[in-house]
C-alpha cells in the first residue's frame, strides 16, 4: 500500500457555494446576537459563583446525550460544523427567541403561568427550535439524507436548549426564585435530579418529532408530504411538550404519570426507530451502491468494506498498520466519498434527488477514483504508486 495520499480539493457548485454561505452568515449572526442576550441574561441570574456552579451541572448530561447521537450518525457522519451550529442554535437562538417572544407575548395577551407553561412554551420552543430544521432544509438540503438526518440534527438543537435552560432552573432553584421551595444545596440538587438524570432527553425527543418530518420531507415525492410532514411534526412536538409541561401543574402524581405513560414509551420507540432506521441505512446503501458499481461508478469489490460498520473499522485498522496515519485517512475518505455516493444515488433512483445532483455525484466519483489507487482493503494488494 503507498505510504501517502492525494489531497483532493473539488470546488462545488457556484449555487451550492452561495447557500452553504447565506445559511452560515445567518446561523452566526443569529448565534452571536442570543449568545450575547443569553450571557446578559445568565449575568442577572445570579451571583457568578451560582452561574458557574449551575453550568457545571447542566453540563452533566450533554456529553453522553451527544455521544449517543453520534453513535447514531455513524454511517454518514454529518459536518461537525453543522452538528456544532445545531448545538448553539438551541444552546442561544432557541432560549433567547423562547424568552423574547413570550415576554412580548405577555405584554399583549395575559395569560396565567399554567397556560404560559403548557401551551405558550410548547409552542414557541418548538417553533425556536424547528427553525434551525427548517434553514437545513432551505440551505443545506442535500445534507438531509433522511429520517436519521432530521433526528441527529434535532437532537442536537434540543440538548443545546436543555442545557441554556437548565443553567436558568438550576440557577433560580439555587436563588429560590422558582417558587419550588427555599433554594439552597437542597432546591439545586432536586433541580439537577429531575431535569438531568431524570428527564435530560425531554427536549431532544420534542424535536425529534419535527425531525422526523424533515426527514420525510426530503425523501418523499409527493408536494403534500413534503410540506405537511414537517408541519405535523411540530404539531406532535408541541403536543408532547405542552403535556409533559401540563403535567407539572397536577404535582408529583401527574409528572410521574405522563413520563412513564408517554415520555418513557415515546423514547423507547425513537430509539427502535432511529436504531431501525440505521440498519435500514445499510441495506438501502448496499442496494444504491450495487447500482452504481454497475454503472462503473465505483467497484463492486468495495462496497462490503464501506456499508458494513464492522468491515469499515477493519479496513481502517489495516490501512493504519500498512500505511500509517496517511493511509488511514486515505481510506477514510475514500469511504466517506463512497457513503455520499449511495445517499445520493439512491435518491436519484427514488426521483428525489437534489437540484445539484449531477454535479454532487461527479464530484463524489472524481474523488472516489482519485483516492482508489492509493487504498487496499485487507486481502488486496495494490502497487506502490
Amino acid at each position: 500500500m503507498p505510504r501517502t495520499g492525494p489531497n483532493v480539493v473539488i470546488e462545488a457548485p457556484v449555487g451550492r457555494r452561495l447557500d452553504t454561505i447565506t445559511f452560515t452568515v445567518v446561523v452566526a449572526v443569529a448565534v452571536s446576537v442570543g449568545a450575547l442576550g443569553m450571557f446578559l441574561l445568565l449575568a442577572l441570574s445570579g451571583a457568578p459563583g451560582v452561574v458557574l456552579l449551575a453550568t457545571l451541572l447542566a453540563a452533566v448530561p450533554v456529553g453522553p446525550l451527544v455521544a449517543c447521537y453520534l453513535w447514531l450518525d455513524r454511517y454518514e457522519p454529518e459536518p461537525r460544523s453543522l452538528l456544532l451550529y445545531g448545538l448553539l442554535w438551541g444552546a442561544f437562538v432557541a432560549t433567547a427567541a423562547s424568552i423574547v417572544i413570550g415576554g412580548v407575548g405577555g405584554l399583549f395577551v395575559a395569560v396565567t403561568d399554567e397556560v404560559s407553561l403548557a401551551v405558550v412554551a410548547p409552542f414557541t420552543e418548538e417553533a425556536s427550535k424547528g427553525l434551525f430544521l427548517a434553514l437545513l432544509l432551505w440551505w443545506r438540503r442535500a445534507e438531509l439524507d433522511g429520517v436519521l438526518d432530521g433526528i441527529v440534527y434535532a437532537g442536537m438543537v434540543g440538548i443545546g436548549f436543555a442545557f441554556t435552560e437548565n443553567i436558568l432552573y438550576l440557577a433560580a432553584a439555587y436563588n429560590g426564585t422558582d417558587g419550588m421551595g427555599p433554594g439552597g444545596v437542597a432546591g439545586v440538587t432536586s433541580t439537577f435530579v429531575l431535569r438531568c438524570l431524570i428527564s435530560p432527553f425531554a427536549h431532544p425527543l420534542f424535536t425529534a418529532c419535527i425531525g422526523i418530518g424533515v426527514g420525510l420531507a426530503v425523501a418523499s415525492r409527493r408536494r403534500s408530504v413534503r410540506w405537511g410532514a414537517p408541519m405535523l411534526g411540530y404539531l406532535v412536538a408541541v403536543l408532547l411538550h405542552g403535556l409533559w409541561n401540563g403535567s407539572t401543574v397536577f404535582g408529583l402524581a401527574g409528572f410521574a404519570g405522563v413520563y412513564l405513560v408517554l415520555m418513557l414509551p415515546a423514547l423507547i420507540g425513537l430509539v427502535c426507530l432511529a436504531v431501525w432506521a440505521r440498519s435500514a441505512e445499510q441495506r438501502m446503501l448496499s442496494v444504491a451502491l450495487a447500482d452504481a458499481a454497475q454503472r462503473n461508478l465505483i467497484p463492486a469489490t468495495d462496497i462490503g468494506w464501506v456499508v458494513d460498520l464492522r468491515a469499515r473499522r477493519a479496513a481502517r485498522s489495516y490501512a493504519s498498520r500498512s500505511a500509517g496515519p496517511a493511509g488511514a485517512r486515505a481510506m477514510a475518505a475514500y469511504q466517506q466519498a463512497a457513503i455520499e455516493l449511495g445517499f445520493l444515488h439512491h435518491r436519484l433512483l427514488r426521483g428525489t434527488p437534489p437540484a445539484d445532483w449531477q454535479e454532487r455525484g461527479a464530484a463524489h466519483v472524481t474523488r472516489i477514483r482519485t483516492i482508489r489507487p492509493y487504498v487496499a482493503f485487507p486481502g488486496q494488494v495494490v502497487p506502490v504508486a
